[in-house]
């Protein structure tokens, strides 16, 4: 790997600068008098979780960059060799434990494509390690992994981005374009659009199986590892894989398997990055304890009474309580519409590669990932409970309602902590 010729390192200069940055916007070296980065020099890169997705979220951390492999890492030896294998023809240094390759001095950027329990704690010790993330979704597991992770990269100066990537597509959309400027301009003081999202959740497929007799333990695999910040269980083989989302322990179903890809790209059109719903109304039958199964549909409303609903197709009664609608400009006086016309279209959003190499914002940035993954957690525990819920977007928590805020930062197993 090249290294940069002059005397201080890029990890090293951005790990000093990262104090002075700020949540929009991380200042590049040169403002620093710092040189630009040599065109040819080569990112310093490794996978972390290496099954499933992985392979397919390294690629996406690799696009427009200059990179090496120097590690991979699972919790699963034979897939952190295989993929090494493939990638780097082996020359990649394998790890079973995530702490030792954070260690590495070569390492730049880190994709994240362990189940869902992992994603915080991984992502945080990156930060802190001075290393750029790309994660695979959703985003967390529980809310307030997410605010502490929109701290941590706020802290620490880093760029992190969501693994989907739905809302760039509609940043270059003019009908997007403009729901996005109605929406974000406060015009609209009294929404009534509801928009839709039908099917498309694998909620079946990813319901899971309560029961399960415990399982020996594949030699190969830490299963304490595995298990880490979340409750420890026996082992049983459908904990793992993708099998492992059927389990509250490590997901939230199809609901989050599915519901960040689908519901990020709206959560920017309708300029929600960075707010809540503040009341959550499910359908659902009683749900288990231990594993995800069937709901017919949520809706979530917003301050401006905006509504998202999604509708599993699967199970249950169609949603039926408003009109699906959008927003449109007719929604608006002509002194209001007129103003809309004269707004500037938002800024361009940038990716992964482009935000690494100018030290800026990602368009699938921390606070805009949290706030969809938001979207999933509130609704899943609209279905646990089995109620209704009011939620404090600004406060992150349900209002007046001890049982609920229990599941927005539940105990996490020793020694693991955000």
């Amino acid at each position: 790997m090249k290294k940069i010729a002059y005397s201080q390192t890029r990890r090293s200069f951005l790990s000093k600068s990262a104090t002075g940055a700020t949540a929009a916007s991380i200042l590049p070296r040169h403002i620093f008098g710092a040189p630009h980065v040599p065109p040819s020099e080569k990112f310093g890169t490794a996978l972390i979780g290496c099954g499933g997705r992985g392979p397919g979220t390294y690629s996406q951390l690799c696009k427009g960059l200059d990179v090496e492999l120097v590690g991979a890492c699972d919790v699963d030896t034979n897939k952190a060799k295989r993929f090494s294998l493939a990638r780097s023809k082996g020359k990649a240094e394998t790890y079973q434990d995530f702490r030792r390759l954070l260690e590495r001095k070569d390492l730049d950027l880190v994709a994240i494509a362990t189940p869902p329990h992992w994603h915080a704690s991984i992502s945080i010790a990156a930060a802190e390690a001075g290393m750029d993330v790309l994660c695979e979704k959703p985003m967390t597991r529980f809310v307030a992994e997410g605010r502490a992770m929109v701290n941590a990269f706020k802290r620490y100066g880093r760029v992190y981005q969501i693994g989907t990537f739905g809302r760039f597509k509609r940043s270059n959309d003019k009908a997007s374009i403009l729901k996005h400027k109605i929406m974000s301009s406060g015009l609209m003081k009294d929404c009534n659009a509801v928009r839709m999202k039908k099917g498309g959740l694998k909620i079946k497929q990813w319901s899971g199986t309560p029961g399960i007799g415990p399982q020996t333990i594949p030699d190969t695999l830490d299963w304490d590892l595995y298990c880490g910040p979340s409750p420890w269980k026996p082992y049983e083989s459908r904990r793992t894989g993708g099998t492992h989302r059927g389990y509250w322990d490590y997901e939230g179903g199809g609901m989050c398997d599915m519901g960040q890809h689908h519901f990020d790209p709206e959560q920017w059109t309708y300029a929600k990055d960075h707010t809540s719903p503040v009341e959550i109304t499910p359908f659902a039958p009683p749900s288990h304890p231990e594993v995800t199964g069937m709901w017919a549909w949520v809706e979530l409303k917003y301050a401006d009474g905006f509504k998202f609903v999604m509708e599993s197709g699967e199970w249950g009664p169609s949603y039926d309580r408003h009109p699906v609608r959008d927003v449109s400009l007719d929604d608006l006086s002509k002194v209001d519409q007129d103003k809309i016309n004269s707004m500037p279209d938002p800024e361009p959003l940038l990716s992964f590669g482009e935000a690494v190499k100018q030290r800026k914002q990602a368009g699938g940035h921390p606070e805009a990932a949290h706030r969809a993954a938001c979207i999933l957690h509130l609704a899943n525990l609209a279905i646990r409970l089995g109620r209704k819920l009011k939620y404090d977007p600004d406060k992150e928590i349900f209002i007046n309602d001890n049982e609920a805020n229990r599941f927005l930062n539940p105990p996490m197993s020793a020694p693991w902590r955000i």
